[in-house]
């Protein structure tokens, strides 16, 4: 399967993606689609022959849990309507707690690493093979960028993915952007974990900017692609010619020209690192070994282990043993970070309406309640908690913060919460 030269598609630039010239594919955030119509701009790019790939985010399949029926039933759906030729997601985990921990359910609100244990990898190719079953379309799994190391290690990164293949046949979309992250924080050598992965399983590539802070790599996807990032894609081309390359942009969005130049720039990489005798896509049929049972005990120690490290780093709770913990706080703080832009983006009456105080209130309330449900869900319960706390202290914007929960909080039992909002609301119209 040929995807050739594709860019990551985003309404934000969706008029942009269109224009833009010698593009073969596309790809678009599967949470980000209804599952049952598509954007005009989608529908347009596929009547002209654009492939159309969904990227999950939200699957968590290196968690602890077995895959949520109900998500794998929403990917099936949206490949079904895009007619796709296959369906992505990423090797992490992204919640914890629950039933396995008998806690509260944890929401990372972001891709958090997988150790690279036997025991989660166990865990891993079961999931992963309840999620191909329930697919319509073949798979393939993305490897990300850390800021954090499990320790106690028992696989290089290049070592997990080979035997996570060899057992489930699933396809790999490597990111070269965060073989370089990892490079940068970790230590991780890219050139090594090329070596060691099973390249004939790559469905497609992804590159990605980022910048460097005090020695950090943040893999933003808001940033140009650096030159090093290139550099691990010439790597990987001097190994294999991948069947599609795409570029991602999630934020800070340039103008069409400078997308057009990056784009120019992959392919000039990749014309220049090609071998001289290439030996194409190396497309061997791919085993797929026997399914390993998932050993008694595995899915609890996964569970404690990764609830252990979610909670320490959203719940402020004890560092777990054997972590670097200047890296868990900027991990915490980048979390925390992540959840004051994405609740401003989907509930952008928030920062409105609390002005220039709204990034220091939300930082100060995620540092005490942890995400246990989508962004939207943060979105209500950081206004219920500042409604709470008598903010703000504007009586105008707490009658529109008080208007704006009631309005989006939906028929619910009353509670305290609700209590205190009604009778709020009751002073500030009797004023």
């Amino acid at each position: 399967m040929e995807l050739g030269i594709g860019i990551g598609w985003r309404p934000e630039i969706a008029d942009e993606v269109e224009a833009l010239t010698g593009i073969d594919w596309v790809e678009a955030v599967a949470e980000n689609l209804c599952g049952d119509h598509l954007p005009d701009s989608l529908l347009r790019l596929r009547e002209r022959g654009v492939t159309v790939v969904p990227h999950g985010v939200a699957l968590g399949l290196g968690g602890a849990d077995r895959p949520d029926p109900d998500r794998l039933a929403g990917l099936a759906a949206r490949a079904e309507l895009l007619g796709t030729p296959l369906v992505t997601e990423h090797i992490a985990f992204v919640r914890a707690g629950g039933p396995l921990t008998a806690s509260p359910r944890l929401e990372a609100g972001h891709l958090l690493p997988v150790p690279r244990t036997w025991d989660a990898l166990n865990v891993l190719c079961e999931n992963v093979r309840i999620a191909q079953d329930s697919l319509p379309v073949p798979l393939a799994l993305e490897n990300i960028a850390a800021l954090i190391t499990w320790p106690d290690e028992e696989l290089t990164e290049g070592q997990f993915l080979a035997e996570l293949v060899e057992r489930t046949g699933v396809r790999l979309l490597i990111d070269v952007a965060n073989l370089h992250t990892n490079h940068v924080n970790l230590g991780q050598d890219p050139a090594k974990a090329l070596d060691e992965l099973p390249v004939e399983a790559i469905a497609y590539v992804h590159v990605a900017g980022g910048v460097e802070k005090n020695g950090v790599w943040h893999d933003t996807h808001a940033h140009p692609v650096s030159a090093p990032v290139l550099e691990v894609l010439a790597e990987l081309r001097s190994r294999v010619d991948p069947p599609g390359v795409l570029l991602e942009r999630d934020d800070a969005f340039p103008p069409a020209g400078e997308l057009a130049g990056e784009l120019n720039a992959i392919r000039a990489t990749l014309r220049k690192a090609a071998p001289s005798v290439d030996p194409g896509p190396g497309r061997a049929a791919q085993r797929k070994a026997a399914p390993v049972p998932v050993p008694a005990g595995a899915r609890d120690r996964t569970a404690v282990a990764q609830t252990a490290l979610l909670s320490a780093l959203v719940a402020g709770t004890p560092a777990p043993e054997g972590f670097d913990h200047r890296r868990l706080r900027v991990q915490s703080r980048a979390l925390a970070a992540k959840r004051a832009d994405v609740v401003a983006k989907v509930a952008p009456e928030l920062p409105e309406i609390l002005g220039d105080g709204y990034r220091a209130a939300f930082l100060a309330y995620a540092g005490s309640r942890p995400m246990s449900g989508g962004y939207r869900r943060d979105a209500l319960d950081f206004a219920e908690h500042v409604l709470i706390a008598g903010g703000p202290a504007d009586p105008a914007a707490r009658r529109r913060l008080t208007y704006w929960w009631q309005d989006r909080a939906g028929a619910r039992p009353p509670r305290r919460t609700t209590r205190l909002v009604r009778a709020a609301r009751a002073v500030l119209v009797g004023k």
